[in-house]
C-alpha cells in the first residue's frame, strides 16, 4: 500500500511569529498520490462515520481523475462549508477513524483532500437551480449549525433570513478559531457563496432583545431554527479569580480573531500580551489560546491540565503543533488559587499535583489531589479555557421554551422544541464540535421541511 502523504507544514520557528496558516496545502501531485490510496470500498464505512453523510469515495474518485470541479459538486450535496470542514473537523475521530485502511495502515487523509477540492474551486460559482416556494424561515445564529440549516433550506426553496447578534458572520468559526487554523478569507468565501444562493443575513440583531420570537412569527416566518451557541464562560470558582489579567478564552480569542487584534496597527483592538502566560484546559480552545499567546509575543506559555495528556480532548495535531511552537504542557495539575501583586494583578498560580482514579461520567479517569503536593507557577497573565455554558438570553426570554438543568434547549427527535415551529441545534442543545453542529443543522433542515409541508 502506498505511504500516506502528509500535508506540508510551515516551520514551527517561523510560524510561531505570525498568524499565517500552519498547513500549507497539498500540491496537485501530493493530492493525486493521496487520493489514489482510497480503496473505493463498496460499503464505505468512512461515509457512515461522517456526521453530514458526505459521499467520501464519490468526491475522492473525481480527485483521482484530477477533477476538483466535479469533486466539489459531490461535497456540496451534503456540506455547505467544505473549505471549513477540511481544516477544522476532527476527521481522525470520525470518517478517517472508520476508514478501512486505519485497521492495518494509516487512513486516507479525507480532510486534507476535502480542503484541496474546496480550495481548487474557490472561484467557481455554485450553479444550483432552486425553485422558490415563497415560504419564509428564520435562522437565529450564523455559526456552523445556522449556516448549514439555512443553506439546506435555501436549496429546498425556502426564503431564509439569518439573524446574527455580532457585527460579523460565522459564530464560533470567526471568533473562536484562530487565523492560523482557519483564515477568515476562506470563511468569507463560503458565506458569500451562500448569500449568492439567496441567504439573507442581518447583523447586529440580538433575538430575544432587539426582536423576540413572536416578532419573527408576526413578520411572516413560518418556522424558526435557533442556533445561538454556547457563549457563557465557565470559571473555576477559586480564590483570586477576579484579579486583573485573568481572562476567559472567549474574550481573549474574540479580541484576536473577531476583532483582529493580531493585525495591529490595521486594527486597533486592545489585547494584553503577557510574557509569562498560563493557559488552563485541555481542549482545542485551550490549544488555540496557548498558540495565540505564543504569537502575540509571550516568552513562556504553560498549559495546565488536571488529567494526563492521553485524556485531553484536543486534537492530536493541535497538541503536536502547540508543542512544536514552544507551549509547555503541565499535566496532572490543578489550579488551587490565584495570587496577586500590590496592584491586584495576577503574579502566580498555586497548583496541586493530581493522580488518576476510576473513570467518571465522561468515561475518563477521574483526577484526585495528591496530598502535600502544592506548588507555585509564576504568571503575569492567565487564560481560562474550561468550557462554556449555553447562551441563556433567548431561552430565558422566550416563554414556553423548555430548557434542561444544564441550560440546553430541549428538543425532540426532529429537533423541534417545546414550541411548535421552533427548532434548535448546535451547542445550544448540547453539541460539542463544528461538524456535530453542522450535522444537527442538516437534520433540522429536513425536519423543518417536513413540518412545513404537513
Amino acid at each position: 500500500m502506498p505511504q500516506k502523504v502528509n500535508m506540508p507544514e510551515r516551520d514551527p520557528q517561523i510560524r510561531r511569529r505570525d498568524f499565517e496558516q500552519v498547513n500549507a496545502g497539498y500540491s496537485k501531485e501530493e493530492m493525486l498520490a493521496e487520493a489514489k490510496r482510497c480503496l473505493q470500498c463498496k460499503n464505505p464505512m468512512c461515509a457512515k462515520g461522517c456526521p453530514v453523510e458526505i459521499n467520501i469515495p464519490g468526491f475522492i474518485k473525481h480527485l483521482v481523475k484530477d477533477n476538483p470541479s466535479e469533486a466539489i459538486k459531490v461535497l456540496k450535496q451534503k456540506t455547505n462549508l467544505p473549505a471549513v470542514c477540511g481544516r477544522v473537523c476532527p476527521q481522525e475521530n470520525q470518517c478517517e477513524k472508520s476508514c478501512i485502511l486505519s485497521k492495518k495502515d494509516e487512513a486516507v487523509s479525507i480532510g486534507n483532500l476535502e480542503r484541496y477540492a474546496a480550495d481548487a474551486t474557490v472561484n467557481i460559482e455554485d450553479n444550483i437551480s432552486i425553485k422558490k416556494n415563497g415560504v419564509k424561515v428564520a435562522v437565529v445564529g450564523s455559526g456552523p449549525a445556522g449556516l448549514t440549516c439555512g443553506g439546506d433550506l435555501l436549496k429546498l426553496g425556502y426564503n431564509v433570513t439569518v439573524y446574527e447578534s455580532l457585527h460579523d458572520t460565522g459564530g464560533v468559526l470567526r471568533y473562536g478559531i484562530p487565523e492560523f487554523r482557519l483564515p477568515k478569507k476562506v470563511l468569507n468565501v463560503e458565506i458569500e457563496k451562500l448569500k449568492k444562493l439567496g441567504m439573507k443575513i442581518v447583523l447586529n440583531i440580538l433575538i430575544g432583545r432587539t426582536k423576540n420570537i413572536k416578532d419573527l412569527f408576526d413578520e411572516g416566518f413560518k418556522a424558526i431554527f435557533v442556533a445561538v451557541g454556547s457563549g457563557l464562560p465557565i470559571f473555576p470558582r477559586i480564590p483570586g479569580e477576579n484579579l486583573n489579567h485573568i481572562y476567559c478564552s472567549n474574550e481573549f480569542l474574540a479580541r484576536v480573531n473577531l476583532m483582529r487584534a493580531f493585525d495591529f496597527p490595521n486594527y486597533d483592538t486592545p489585547v494584553r500580551s503577557g510574557k509569562n502566560i498560563v493557559v488552563v484546559g485541555g481542549g482545542n480552545t485551550a490549544m488555540d489560546s496557548a498558540r495565540t499567546a505564543v504569537r502575540l509575543g509571550a516568552n513562556r506559555v504553560k498549559l495546565v491540565y488536571r488529567r494526563s495528556e492521553a485524556e485531553m480532548p484536543a486534537r492530536l495535531e493541535e497538541r503536536r503543533h502547540a508543542k512544536e511552537e514552544g507551549v509547555e504542557f503541565i499535566t496532572l495539575t490543578k489550579l488551587v488559587r490565584f495570587i496577586g501583586d500590590d496592584n491586584k494583578a495576577v503574579k502566580a498560580v498555586e497548583c496541586v499535583k493530581m493522580q488518576l482514579g476510576e473513570p467518571d461520567e465522561s468515561g475518563r479517569s477521574s483526577p484526585r489531589e495528591i496530598a502535600g503536593s502544592k506548588y507555585m507557577i509564576d504568571a503575569d497573565m492567565v487564560v481560562l479555557a474550561l468550557g462554556v455554558r449555553p447562551n441563556p438570553i433567548l431561552p430565558s426570554l422566550t416563554k414556553g421554551l423548555n430548557i434542561n438543568s444544564h441550560g440546553h434547549i430541549v428538543i425532540d427527535e426532529n429537533h423541534m422544541t417545546s414550541i411548535p415551529g421552533i427548532f434548535a441545534g448546535g451547542d445550544i442543545v448540547g453539541g460539542d464540535t463544528v461538524i456535530s453542529a453542522m450535522g444537527m443543522g442538516k437534520k433540522a433542515a429536513k425536519a423543518i421541511d417536513n413540518y412545513l409541508k404537513k
